[in-house]
């Protein structure tokens, strides 16, 4: 899916990969070798992140149900854990850069378009 930041009128990612069920979301990005530019993983639904065993660093963005930004790490390092966002609908995991890329703050307003 693409996935748009409506307030900064830029793109996230063109290919972002759902990961909804319980094996998607456990899974995650643990055996990925990176996300290249454009990619990425909604995971959903999810109020916190961890990266252990993970390859590379990258940005996350929780998104609550209006979906809205409600909270957002840069360049998220390995073998570390999130605060929980308990209003987060979901977690967009991104290539490091991305939100530095984009400008894309809290508050901002995020389309996800299929």
């Amino acid at each position: 899916m693409i996935v748009r930041n409506a307030s900064r009128g830029s793109v996230l990612g063109e290919a972002v990969r759902p990961a909804d069920t319980f094996l998607l979301r456990l899974k995650g990005l643990s055996r990925a070798g990176a996300l290249a530019p454009g990619e990425g993983l909604w995971i959903s639904p999810c109020a916190g992140i961890h990266s252990f065993g993970m390859r590379f660093d990258f940005d996350a963005l929780f998104i609550g149900p209006d979906r809205k930004v409600i909270g957002m790490y840069e360049r998220f390092r390995r073998n570390r854990l999130s605060r929980i966002f308990r209003n987060a609908q979901g977690v967009l995991e991104l290539p490091a850069g991305t939100i530095g890329r984009t400008g894309t703050e809290v508050g901002d307003e995020i389309r996800f378009e299929t």
